[in-house]
């Protein structure tokens, strides 16, 4: 069977170019797309901190972590679905791409709609559990409700997103989330303005244009792949595979699910961080909270080509081409240390420039700047474990990946975080990450090259 054409994708298996260079046109369209939702968020932050004010930043800061659970969790899951779509679009297998899309979307639809309900009602006793300053506690809480009622939206967009790159198309999801993008720039300022007669909705302005944002970028993406009549279209004569699939649903769960267990509990760590941090005061949440944004521009190329290498061994499975995945690996690698490394030169260079993006505060502005730098060297580290890990999973290897990911969170960065809180204050808290990601390197090249690389590979389903 021949394999079927992504609309705007790239052919891992041309061998008249190197892989590194593979890597780069699927990879600078994933990246652009991780920037513009990063900066979809970036600027909900400046509209926030400069049009309303610092406790509208912390009040959204606030709930980042679980926002940031919530999104990895699904991202996680949808990974099974990823890596089954790019192994049944290596073997050719369209009808298998469809079946796996469709378990996929009922899924997410589900779930979105069982955490907005439990969300809405236990989102106050979800804010005072973190330690949530008093003076930002009641804004948050009117934010995250609106955020809650978004997922089942969210959820299925992000499965869309995560189908097309299984198939070597990066582009489609980047103009789509760039509309999306665009979409939310313009509601957030104009429902904290009340620009065109609309209501003036404070902090809640940004959980509201994000279900506007999501819901265009969706729209556009089905309308898109139906006009073109792609693979993963949805229309009444598809409308069958919506239909759970059990034995994909066990195969997708049994990879999905360990990968979203570890994003958890990365976000479980990060709540338990934001906790430690909320001690001292909504000044230092608002320095948490315009450091994440910046680390997270940081992170795009470590995430990005983790994800590329799952994508590009994903299909090298499925097409019976296991010889490829030592090119997959050092590829990445070296692509991560390259661009992670100019990034965080970047950074550094401008990190005053850049945090006044979002603070103005002198007091404020210095702890954010601390806790920059104590952390922004080591995030190349977290890239080339992210490369192993990616390629792994690509083979339906999740379960000791995920268990060193685990264990280098919760038994290195939480633990370093809380001894040096206690000791030196809140700069110390940001140890714990450069001493997390040495760990789960360590440990990820450890099981790599003694185990994993022994291991007769073959197709999932």
């Amino acid at each position: 069977m021949s394999r079927p054409a992504p609309a705007r994708g790239v052919n891992v298996f041309d061998d008249s170019r190197p892989m590194w260079q593979h890597f780069l046109v699927f990879l600078i369209p994933l990246v652009a797309s991780n920037v513009l939702q990063s900066i979809y968020g970036t600027l909900n932050s400046i509209f926030l901190g400069r049009l309303i004010g610092v406790n509208a930043l912390a009040a959204v800061s606030a709930f980042f972590p679980i926002l940031f659970l919530l999104i990895s969790f699904f991202i996680g899951l949808s990974s099974g679905s990823t890596v089954l779509v790019g192994q049944a679009f290596g073997a050719g297998d369209a009808a298998k791409m469809k079946k796996i899309a469709g378990t996929t979307i009922s899924v997410a639809l589900l779930l979105g709609v069982g955490l907005s309900v439990l969300g809405w009602f236990f989102t106050g006793a979800i804010m005072q559990a973190l330690h949530t300053p008093p003076d930002i506690i009641g804004a948050s809480e009117a934010y995250a409700r609106v955020v809650f009622v978004a997922m089942p939206l969210i959820f299925v967009f992000f499965a869309y997103v995560s189908f097309l790159r299984g198939t070597g198309d990066s582009r489609t999801p980047l103009w789509a989330l760039a509309f999306s993008t665009a979409l939310g720039m313009i509601v957030t300022p104009a429902l904290i303005r009340g620009w065109f007669g609309l209501p003036q909705l404070g902090v809640v302005s940004a959980a509201v244009a994000s279900i506007v944002a999501n819901g265009g970028g969706l729209t556009a993406t089905l309308l898109y792949l139906r006009a073109i009549k792609h693979p993963l279209s949805f229309d009444r004569e598809t409308a069958r595979d919506l239909l759970i699939d059990p034995k994909l649903l066990r195969t997708i769960v049994s990879i999905g699910v360990p990968t979203g267990v570890q994003v958890i509990m990365v976000s479980l760590a990060e709540i338990a961080v934001l906790s430690f941090v909320n001690h001292f005061g909504s000044r230092a949440t608002a320095a948490y909270g315009a450091v994440n944004q910046v680390v997270s521009y940081v992170q795009f190329p470590a995430i990005s080509i983790g994800i590329t290498a799952s994508i590009f061994g994903a299909q090298s499975i499925g097409a019976g081409r296991t010889d490829r995945l030592p090119l997959v690996v050092h590829a990445g690698i070296g692509l991560n240390y390259v661009l992670g490394g100019t990034l965080i030169a970047l950074c550094y260079a401008l990190a005053y420039p850049i945090l006044r993006l979002f603070i103005i505060e002198p007091n404020t502005l210095a702890i954010a700047h601390g806790l920059l730098m104590i952390t922004l060297w080591s995030y190349p580290l977290y890239g080339n474990a992210a490369v192993l890990s990616g390629v792994m999973r690509s083979s339906g290897t999740v379960l000791v990946p995920t268990t060193i990911g685990v264990l280098a969170i919760w038994g290195v960065e939480v633990p370093v975080a809380w001894i040096l809180m206690h000791r030196i204050g809140l700069n110390g808290i940001w140890f714990g990450y450069p001493a997390s990601f040495i760990a789960m390197l360590s440990l990820q090249t450890l099981y790599y090259r003694l185990v994993w690389k022994h291991k007769k590979l073959s197709k999932l389903v």
